[in-house]
């Protein structure tokens, strides 16, 4: 009778449940669900022959990914001397601008897109940094009123970004719809980004006798990389864009410049010392 019993306690008792036990089983494997369908979405993603990893669509965002690279580095191991404030200005606007076209390019780029949302706090932080290491510079002499350039600078900044984002309402009025139908016109991102983006090679020159060692080389060397690889980029997009092709290619042109004076300067310095 006792042994009955037994098996039948046995058959009818529900077990005890560890809800600790279960609940962190179930986390874990919606943890391993997500990351793996993740990892799945990437690799169709790079393999996609439109905008797959074989694609200009893909390398011409990764080459902008060194800009971000760049400005994190500089923000955690060099000083903030090294900032160049027009270039660091330009570089702010022109991340406004390219998030928008790249939401707009065919076929549309979310690649792009991130990369120049993260870039653009990146840069805020290093303009944060580049204004008050010159304040504390300037801080024993008397205020300087703002300079001609820097004026020009952020005029132009707030015109490209106001050309690029009040397109569509002006293109509600007839005469300005046939006087700017061009898909890459006047009223177009497509045609305020690359605008824009000629003032990182317009900041280049004006550095051009910057002190090498204020040079970043990390950010020259994304720059020259943006240049090569959009050239062709801008050739393969819809619309094809002729302004972003040649503003690229004087990019590539003056960062290689910025390049090659910091890669003389690091192999001459042995010299200069043997000589003292």
């Amino acid at each position: 009778v006792t042994e009955t019993r037994r098996k039948f306690a046995a058959k009818f008792t529900l077990p005890t449940l560890n809800l600790t036990h279960s609940a962190a089983d179930m986390s874990s494997r919606i943890s391993a669900t997500f990351f793996r369908d993740l990892v799945t979405m990437a690799a169709d993603a790079a393999k996609h022959p439109v905008y797959g990893w074989k694609t200009t669509h893909f390398w011409g965002p990764l080459a902008n990914w060194g800009l971000v690279i760049a400005a994190v580095n500089d923000a955690l191991r060099k000083p903030a001397d090294i900032i160049s404030i027009p270039m660091t200005c330009s570089l702010c606007i022109y991340s406004l601008l390219f998030m928008r076209f790249a939401y707009m390019v065919q076929p549309r780029n979310w690649f792009l897109f991130s990369c120049h949302f993260f870039n653009e706090g990146a840069q805020l932080n290093q303009l944060r940094r580049g204004l008050a290491a010159q304040k504390e510079k300037n801080k024993s002499s008397p205020p300087q009123p703002m300079s001609e350039r820097t004026r020009s600078l952020l005029g132009l900044g707030a015109l490209a970004t106001a050309g690029a984002f009040i397109a569509g309402p002006l293109t509600a009025f007839e005469g300005m719809a046939r006087l700017f139908s061009h898909p890459a016109g006047p009223l177009t991102i497509h045609f305020w980004a690359p605008t824009w983006k000629w003032m990182l090679s317009v900041s280049n020159i004006i550095d051009y006798n910057r002190p090498v060692d204020q040079i970043s080389t990390g950010q020259q060397t994304a720059l020259c990389a943006t240049g090569f690889i959009w050239s062709r980029y801008s050739m393969v997009i819809n619309p094809v864009n002729y302004n972003l092709f040649a503003v690229n290619l004087v990019l590539a042109v003056t960062g290689s410049y910025h390049l090659g004076r910091k890669i003389l300067a690091h192999y001459n310095k042995p010299a200069e010392k043997a000589k003292a």
